[in-house]
């Protein structure tokens, strides 16, 4: 009898201790990139930042806030809410930004901008990103 309320305590203290820890944050690329996109790199110098700031001033700090943090006036009302970019730059590459930023994502507020913004705005903007912190 004492055994079984031994292992029993154990349990539920193990079960408990489970229970309050904090769950493990992700480091990797939140989607895998489609094939047409994998590998693609910013093909533009570090200068293009100064025109990708310009681009995302006006097109994305709505939603993303002039820092990128997902803290912009119409990303505060926005479920799921947007990304923070210094956080998800720092675990993607250019192919994974350049690929979201032109398709979008489905089911979230993320349009995609192909066809409204050129190639080279998109990896501008991917330039600008780059340098939030």
């Amino acid at each position: 009898m004492k055994k079984g309320i031994l292992i029993l305590f154990v349990l539920v203290t193990l079960t408990l201790a489970a229970c309050s820890s904090e769950p493990a944050k992700s480091t990797t690329a939140p989607a895998s990139v489609p094939a047409d996109f994998v590998g693609l790199t910013n093909p533009l110098s570090a200068d293009a930042a100064i025109a990708g700031a310009d681009v995302f001033k006006n097109n994305c700090v709505v939603c993303h806030g002039s820092q990128g943090h997902g803290d912009g006036p119409a990303g505060t009302s926005l479920d799921p809410a947007p990304k923070n970019l210094p956080e998800l730059s720092a675990i993607v590459a250019d192919d994974y930004l350049f690929w979201r930023i032109s398709t979008g994502k489905d089911g979230t507020a993320m349009v995609a901008w192909k066809g409204i913004l050129t190639d080279e705005q998109i990896w501008q903007v991917v330039s600008f990103i780059r340098t939030l912190k």
